[in-house]
């Protein structure tokens, strides 16, 4: 079972989500999420755990519990949405705003 914590200490590593969800069961993976520009977490992680009676347990037990001075919130993942690659949900039409003919001061040719 895939499941999300959120809330988490900018300083939680990805060893400490072992250490904290290794006392459930078996972890398959812990991954803290970081942001691509600086480099620092993002307060959020997945963890997977194999036995879904392990996990389900882990997340009812840990939803809402103190861990690394914040209140974390732990909750079965769920799948990702699929977005539109431009970021919005309709195309604006690139970036140009001269208008139609190119536009700008310089654009008729006398």
């Amino acid at each position: 079972m895939n499941i999300y914590i959120s809330g988490l200490s900018y300083n939680t590593t990805e060893a400490d989500l072992n250490d904290l969800f290794s006392e459930y069961g078996e972890i398959s993976s812990a991954k803290v999420i970081m942001d691509r520009e600086t480099g620092r977490s993002r307060g959020f992680a997945f963890v997977e755990m194999p036995d879904d009676a392990a996990a389900q347990k882990a997340i009812d037990e840990l939803n809402g519990a103190e861990f690394d001075h914040k209140t974390i919130a732990v909750n079965v993942a769920r799948p990702r949405e699929e977005r539109p690659r431009n970021g919005g949900g309709y195309n604006r039409g690139g970036g140009d705003r001269r208008g139609g003919n190119g536009g700008g001061y310089n654009s008729r040719r006398y």
